[in-house]
């Protein structure tokens, strides 16, 4: 039998849950922002200075090229880096959490049904 949705809304409104908003949101809003900057002043760059990012590096790699390889490498390095985040700080809550909801669910059709499914 699933929770019902009073239990949803007590766990919404617990002070575990809100905390781990809170942790949730602390590291994607600055995270976010940063990439959008990030991403931005490569636009930015690649439109307005193009003299700038035209400027060869090595052989015929050039600033631009550059920038744009960044991109990729931001994009999977905050990947990585929210995986290892998630994993420690967010998952462990989460299934404490699920579990609290699914412990009263298992309590529940204990007393209801005289054994656990």
């Amino acid at each position: 039998m699933p929770a019902t949705p009073e239990k949803y809304l007590e766990v919404q409104s617990s002070d575990e849950f809100s905390r781990l908003r809170h942790t949730l949101r602390r590291f994607i809003f600055p995270t976010t922002i940063a990439f959008i900057l990030w991403y931005a002043l490569y636009v930015l760059l690649s439109a307005y200075a193009r003299d700038f990012m035209a400027i060869k590096l090595v052989g015929n790699i050039n600033v631009a090229l550059l920038f744009g390889l960044l991109q990729f490498a931001s994009t999977f390095l905050i990947a990585w880096y929210y995986s290892k985040f998630a994993a420690q700080k967010i998952d462990p809550v989460a299934d404490d959490i699920y579990k609290s909801i699914d412990g009263d669910r298992s309590a529940t059709t204990t007393s209801d049904e005289g054994s656990v499914l």
